[in-house]
């Protein structure tokens, strides 16, 4: 079984997936990391960051080999992006050709306020982030939902919004791992 676990950077999607990691029989891989090694394979890109500037078509396939890969694993979580926020707007980050592969079963969707994620993206150094604003935050949460609704349309997955409140993200892994 293939599962989605989906957040805006900084809403603290990884350390949620981790506790789900290790408390569950399912093992998490990065579509992005997954992206970015075959983009570093193909000298498109030096960091993870440097993907969603890349023109539509490299991404596009980039996503492709992505997904196929993760479509041919079982009981794992893939951690990924309902959306990128690029430079033409947003793209979907699971398109017709990336849920033809992956074949899921669940949607779960992780969120918090706008301020909780500012602050994490502020203490973030390792990443090249953009200078969102609070309004930029919650579009893009409101957007990521309307594009979890309609992967489920397509894919007959169920959807699950998750709460991840700050500083306890136990109670966020636990909601997941009841749905699971």
């Amino acid at each position: 079984m293939r599962i989605i676990v989906s957040g805006i950077p900084g809403v603290g999607k990884s350390t949620v997936i981790g506790m789900v990691e290790e408390k569950s029989e399912y093992r998490v891989i990065n579509f992005g990391t997954l992206m970015f090694e075959m983009g570093k394979e193909l000298n498109l890109v030096e960091n993870r960051d440097e993907i969603r500037k890349l023109n539509i078509s490299e991404q596009i396939d980039l996503q492709k080999k992505a997904a196929i890969k993760l479509g041919q694993m079982n009981n794992i979580i893939i951690d990924t992006h309902m959306s990128i926020k690029s430079p033409k707007g947003y793209l979907p980050g699971l398109p017709q050709w990336v849920l033809n592969e992956l074949n899921v079963s669940s949607y779960f969707l992780i969120e918090s306020t706008a301020e909780e994620i500012l602050k994490h993206r502020s203490k973030d150094p390792t990443r090249a982030r953009d200078d969102d604003t609070m309004d930029d935050i919650k579009e893009q949460q409101e957007i990521n939902r309307y594009y979890a609704v309609a992967y489920s349309v397509y894919s007959g997955a169920t959807v699950n919004f998750i709460y991840n409140p700050d500083n306890h993200p136990e109670m966020a892994a636990e909601n997941i791992i009841r749905r699971l």
